[in-house]
């Protein structure tokens, strides 16, 4: 109001540590006990320094309280949704959170979470550390997948922020297709890792062909995966009933879940076993 322009600045490293802190939180005790062993810095002799060092952490899971409580929305159809934390999966967990699943779980008979970031990222994050915090094992797997995704990961132009699509996207090549099934595959394995066959739903669009659908159709089946289209963005929930149908039928499947790698194992042992089994390295 007095005409100084006022200079703010938002640390997102920071704010998905806490955002994370609260996807993975079970209770209002347990979101205050994680506050607490935040680390802001360490001494001159390299001890860390925590929240509770600082007696803030009490004041920061005050400001917290209201957050800690899922937000109810609906979709279109009226279907319910709990929308409830994303802490970016590239520098935190990229989930949603436990306490919304555990609600979730109490009111539906299927409950749907969602995992960011891919099967590398995402997946392997919801895996091995949320499922392990919140004692909860999914009973079937989606991985989504398109087939401009996979013109885009077998070697077609990649598409620049501000920009049209090329117009190499709309016409079929199934050499890109082909080439872009390798990453495909990858991430079935991750999936299967964890003991669990997974679901693959072909997003499918109005500028597929069916030359290149019949392919990632016959190339998931070959792998002994379910496969199913849907086109939900055009239809709403009449477009997924037979994704709807197949992930049914895949949740009834007794699954061998494990996790990749034990607790007691050196952290650096783990590292190199996530690094290796899910990125290749």
């Amino acid at each position: 109001m007095d005409g100084y322009p006022m200079e703010s600045k938002f640390y997102i490293s920071g704010a998905s540590e806490v955002m994370a802190i609260l996807a993975i939180a079970k209770n209002l005790k347990d979101l205050r006990k994680r506050i607490g062993k935040i680390v802001v810095a360490f001494d001159k002799y390299g001890n860390p320094i925590t929240t509770e060092d600082l007696e803030v952490a009490g004041a920061m899971t005050a400001l917290l309280v209201d957050a800690l409580n899922p937000n109810l929305v609906q979709t279109i159809e009226g279907q319910p949704v709990l929308v409830h934390t994303g802490p970016f999966g590239n520098i935190a967990l990229g989930q949603s959170s436990v306490i919304a699943d555990y609600i979730a779980l109490k009111l539906g008979k299927y409950v749907v979470t969602e995992s960011g970031f891919a099967a590398d990222i995402g997946f392997e994050k919801f895996w091995n550390v949320k499922c392990r915090i919140s004692g909860l094992i999914p009973d079937a797997v989606v991985i989504v997948a398109t087939i401009r995704a996979l013109k885009c990961h077998g070697g077609a132009p990649v598409p620049k922020p501000g920009s049209s699509i090329s117009k190499e996207y709309f016409e079929e090549n199934l050499k890109w297709i082909k080439k872009g099934c390798e990453n495909l595959f990858h991430c079935i394995n991750i999936v299967r890792k964890s003991g669990i066959n997974p679901v693959v739903c072909i997003n499918k669009f109005y500028t597929d062909t069916k030359k290149e659908l019949d392919f990632v159709k016959k190339f998931c089946e070959d792998l002994g995966v379910r496969v199913a289209f849907s086109d939900h963005w055009l239809k709403g929930g009449e477009g997924a009933l037979e994704l709807a149908d197949a992930v049914i039928d895949a949740s009834k499947e007794i699954s061998q879940f494990k996790f990749l790698y034990k607790l007691d194992e050196p952290v650096k042992e783990r590292i190199e076993k996530i690094a290796k089994e899910i990125y290749g390295a």
